[in-house]
């Protein structure tokens, strides 16, 4: 996969999942060094802090993911240099389903050297798009092939993170104030 590549589409993560799930890892973890101070915990506010920052970084990272095909391939693109792959539409022979914990269905890339299967990445814009492209590809029957969540999941999640951020920051206010 080459930016050269004329026909090249690239699918990147929807901003709405973005900004949902780094606000909610705020949400979770905001409050810790203010708890930890308050509270004497035998881990510093600052170790804390740094490895929260540490992970937000990570997280950002994988969140800046994208699909990117083009008529030879698929691949999954990545700022973490231990994720990512590439295959060429003639590797790919089916697209194999498998039930999540939420009872939800992934789907993965199986290939012709069955020792690896592919995450078909579901949460990308333009989702209809990137499996039309692999039907085309591949001619692999993706009629019954859905987005692991709706948008409207997202939305609720991000709506609830609001609360609970309200709650940090009377959380953050009371150790800061009261402890």
């Amino acid at each position: 996969m080459t930016s050269a590549d004329s026909a090249c589409d690239r699918f990147r993560i929807s901003p709405l999942i973005k900004v949902t799930l780094l606000s909610f890892y705020i949400a979770l973890l905001s409050p810790l060094p203010f708890l930890a101070q308050a509270t004497d915990a035998p881990i510093s506010p600052a170790v804390l802090m740094v490895l929260a920052v540490l992970g937000a970084l990570f997280l950002g990272a994988g969140l800046g993911e994208r699909v990117q095909t083009n008529d030879e391939g698929i691949a999954l693109v990545s700022p973490l240099p231990w994720r990512g792959w590439t295959l060429a539409w003639a590797d790919i022979k089916a697209l194999k389903p498998r039930s999540t914990g939420q009872n939800g269905t992934v789907y993965y890339f199986i290939t012709e050297a069955a020792d690896r299967a592919y995450l078909l990445p579901m949460r990308v814009v333009g989702f209809a798009r990137l499996v039309r492209t692999v039907e085309a590809k591949t001619g692999i029957d993706t009629q019954d092939v859905t987005p692991l969540a709706q948008p409207w999941m997202y939305l609720f999640l991000l709506i609830m993170t609001f609360f609970l951020l309200l709650m940090d920051a009377w959380t953050i206010w009371t150790a800061t104030h009261l402890g």
